[in-house]
């Protein structure tokens, strides 16, 4: 009795296995001081599984599975018990109607789920539905009037093969090779462009169709939005920046 007073002065705490009598899949391992009352115990566990305090019966087994006691005394401390880390303490629910009962709170179900009728949703307000039917309502006129081909069509009357380039992402220079539409490469138009550097990835033949002819590594296929036509002279690779 000695130890166990000067385990409970010394403020120790202890690391018990929890178990529970309606809830098959709880089973954590909850640290509890041993200056605890029984009382207090309960009021700990009753947040984490939801017995209430006054249905709630207390276990305690070692780690062989042997009943060490029934805490039944609230005015108890737990250290008087003298429970180990790695004891188990039951909670057994003594409430046939208790919240815990019945699998109510582990499957999901048994759980009545909430349902809406197809009209009675079609008659609120506030539903994804009709956000999207908003956005679609509100959306610019030029924008279901034009597709992306026509689009880039209109880019594209604006570069000339001949022209002088500049590619992005990179700020790439070069001069246009080939501008129309590539089915092999997708849909739409597309720019071949034959680089100043060996920055490309080919000589103008992609997928065993030839676009444009200029040395290895040279060419580039890109689509026209990536193309600036204007005075963009080779650069000098000897040119220093800083004076």
């Amino acid at each position: 009795m000695t130890s166990s007073l000067q385990k409970i002065e010394g403020d120790e705490s202890v690391l018990l296995r929890v178990t529970h009598s309606n809830l098959k899949s709880f089973n954590p391992d909850i640290r509890f001081s041993l200056q605890l009352t029984v009382e207090a115990v309960k009021d700990k566990l009753w947040k984490k599984c939801g017995t209430s305090v006054n249905s709630m019966h207390l276990e305690l087994y070692d780690e062989l599975r042997n009943k060490i006691a029934d805490l039944s005394d609230h005015s108890k401390l737990l250290g008087f018990y003298s429970p180990f880390d790695g004891f188990r303490l039951h909670v057994v629910d003594l409430d046939p109607a208790s919240v815990t009962s019945g699998g109510w709170l582990e499957d999901t179900s048994l759980v009545e789920k909430y349902e809406i009728s197809e009209e009675a949703y079609n008659k609120r307000g506030d539903t994804f539905r009709k956000y999207r039917e908003k956005l679609t309502s509100h959306a610019p006129s030029t924008v279901e009037a034009k597709t992306p081909d026509t689009d880039m069509e209109d880019i594209c009357a604006n570069i000339k093969v001949g022209s002088r380039c500049e590619v992005e992402p990179g700020a790439k220079r070069g001069v246009v090779k080939f501008v129309g539409q590539a089915e092999p490469l997708g849909p739409g138009f597309w720019v071949g462009v034959q680089y100043d550097e060996p920055l490309g990835k080919h000589d103008g033949m992609v997928k065993g169709v030839r676009y444009f002819q200029c040395p290895p590594s040279h060419g580039g296929i890109v689509r026209p939005e990536k193309v600036k036509v204007g005075d963009f002279p080779e650069r000098d690779p000897f040119e220093e920046d800083e004076i």
